[in-house]
């Protein structure tokens, strides 16, 4: 079977920072907002985007 080497990366550093908090996901995510703030990139919410309703024409008789 193929084994994707990035995948296999990103999950070993995934499991690093899980085991580093103790696999407490509060703590984990507190941890990455703080990350996220001290890397300084601007983030930017988008509004939803509502979905086309279809409408179906009658059919004629």
């Amino acid at each position: 079977m193929w084994k994707d080497t990035i995948v296999e990366d990103v999950r070993k550093t995934r499991d690093k920072h899980a085991a580093k908090f103790n696999y407490n996901l509060d703590a984990m995510y507190h941890d990455l907002k703080k990350q996220q703030k001290r890397g300084g990139r601007k983030l930017v919410s988008l509004p939803a985007k509502r979905a086309k309703v279809a409408v179906r024409a009658k059919a004629s008789l």
